[in-house]
């Protein structure tokens, strides 16, 4: 494993297990403080039902006492009672109701049919006997019960609290009750906000760890891409001065073969001219002898005089690239039946030694690559000079080629892949299109690559 990788990976783990753990204590507190809540609101709910039912005890009192404390015992008095206490009705769910300490229901406004029936004996659905519960709290002077009944709205039993106060000259008792059902619906609301904002939160913590997961391969993308430019541009630099390398060196060889070795094969022939105008008429053998020398000499003349020319052209360096390209040609096609021409389009200028230098290996490459393969009759080097750079086509009207066949092959198309490494070089960019009669290699090279290389 790389190092980088190993660096990412110490990264990253840590902070999704700590987005983890993070994850997993809020979700802990948002349970226990769903719970705490649940445990408030009831106990609020509770407290807020039983202050409302000692108002309304209060409220029914203030209304029989002026009947109450009249003294009077008669069935009339206590009718008008019970008529009173029955019209203190507060929504569909809101009654009192009236029973004596026998437990004899006197009145009921939602249920008349228990009216007359002692329901002391009357269990609820938890086993309770909330009339007798109630009736017993009456004669301590009055207070809360929590049991099960018929809720009038719905039909259905549900639970409620009761608040009864005792009326004992009369021997009686009442009350009055609120149903809390109503609270299950509340705290599953509160219940299912609390769950709302916790999926909530949990989705910022995983927005948050994706993003800081996002920022460090982010980050480790963004160095492995900067060091990948920095490995290319340290490659590049080095093509170049592999390439300059290699032109000083091509340089040197030619130099010193036109210098030297071209210098010292003439003074050669010219030492074995002389001694042939030396020897005697009568000397035809060693006179003939000289002779194939001296044309040997003058083709061992021309051979190093080539080789100077291939490796390093005096041209280049001294009348400039559209010069080097016509003796060029002339010295690849001078002894063949191809006809090769030279065109400049626009007005030439100097170009830096560099880019000079490869777009005559990208040329002398294309010539070698058609003088081996294409069986041309017709070559043509166009030379563009413009104010978006130079443009080099070479055009020839041989049998043609498959590009892609070629550019991936592995043991072929190496002379294009030198091509367009050299071009890379300069910043330059290759293009080939090929089909039978038409073959066309453009060497492009822009106008900053041009200023770049002039002011280097």
């Amino acid at each position: 494993m790389r190092l980088k990788l190993k660096v990412m990976l110490l990264a990253m783990i840590p902070l999704i297990a700590s987005g983890g753990l993070i994850a997993v204590a809020q979700y802990q507190q948002e349970q226990l403080l769903a719970q705490r809540q649940e445990a408030l609101v009831r106990r609020a709910y509770i407290e807020s039902a039983r202050a409302d039912l000692r108002h309304f005890a209060a409220l029914a009192l203030s209304t029989l006492s002026p009947l109450y404390n009249t003294g009077r015992d008669d069935d009339e008095i206590k009718q008008q009672a019970m008529r009173q206490l029955a019209a203190l009705d507060y929504g569909s769910d809101g009654y009192f109701f009236l029973y004596d300490f026998d437990g004899v229901n006197l009145m009921h406004p939602r249920q008349p049919g228990l009216v007359g029936r002692n329901l002391l004996k009357l269990k609820d659905e938890q086993g309770q006997y909330p009339i007798q519960a109630m009736r017993d709290l009456a004669r301590t002077g009055g207070g809360f019960v929590d049991y099960r009944w018929n809720k009038p709205s719905t039909q259905d039993i549900a639970p409620k609290i009761a608040y009864v106060t005792p009326l004992p000259r009369w021997n009686w008792w009442f009350g009055t009750g609120v149903y809390v059902d109503d609270i299950d619906r509340v705290v599953a609301d509160l219940n299912q906000a609390l769950a709302a904002s916790t999926a909530s939160t949990m989705r910022w913590i995983g927005l948050i760890m994706g993003g800081g997961l996002l920022l460090v391969f982010g980050g480790g993308l963004w160095l492995s891409l900067h060091e990948l430019r920095m490995a290319d541009a340290k490659l590049t630099l080095l093509a170049r001065q592999v390439v300059g390398s290699q032109e000083a060196e091509r340089a040197h060889l030619s130099r010193e073969l036109h210098d030297g070795t071209s210098q010292t094969l003439v003074s050669i022939k010219l030492l074995t001219e002389a001694a042939m105008d030396r020897l005697p008429p009568e000397e035809t053998v060693t006179r003939a002898a000289l002779g194939r020398a001296v044309d040997r000499l003058t083709a061992a003349l021309t051979e190093v005089r080539g080789m100077s020319h291939r490796l390093r052209p005096v041209m280049l360096d001294t009348l400039g690239l559209s010069a080097a390209l016509g003796q060029l040609t002339d010295e690849m096609w001078a002894h063949s039946g191809t006809h090769a021409t030279v065109v400049v389009e626009g007005a030439p200028f100097d170009l830096p030694d560099d880019i000079k230098t490869v777009l005559f290996r990208v040329t002398q490459e294309a010539l070698t690559n058609i003088q081996k393969h294409a069986q041309a009759s017709e070559v043509v080097l166009t030379l563009v000079f413009s104010k978006g750079g130079v443009l080099l086509r070479v055009q020839d009207n041989g049998v043609g080629f498959d590009t892609n066949a070629v550019l991936h092959h592995p043991s072929r198309g190496i002379g294009l892949r030198n091509m367009r490494e050299r071009l890379d070089s300069i910043d330059g960019q290759l293009g080939v299109q090929s089909r039978p009669g038409a073959t066309v290699v453009l060497a492009d090279v822009p106008e900053s690559a041009v200023l770049r290389f002039a002011s280097a």
